[in-house]
């Protein structure tokens, strides 16, 4: 997965040693890493990702 194009979060700030990284190999699935640690990838369906935060910002998840 190193031919992907990562995009690291605009809240990450500039240190670099704090920073997830996401990339869209497909319209299906999202990888997410760790900058600092590159591997492993996790990878995830795009539409249990958007569940996910959609949860958080809800406040049903998270605490």
């Amino acid at each position: 997965m190193t031919s992907l194009d990562w995009k690291r979060s605009s809240y990450s700030g500039g240190g670099g040693n704090n920073c997830v990284e996401i990339a869209v190999p497909d319209g299906r699935t999202v990888a997410i890493r760790d900058s600092v640690r590159p591997t492993p990838v996790i990878t995830v369906q795009r539409a249990a990702l958007e569940h996910l935060l959609a949860g958080v910002r809800a406040g049903v998840l998270g605490g």
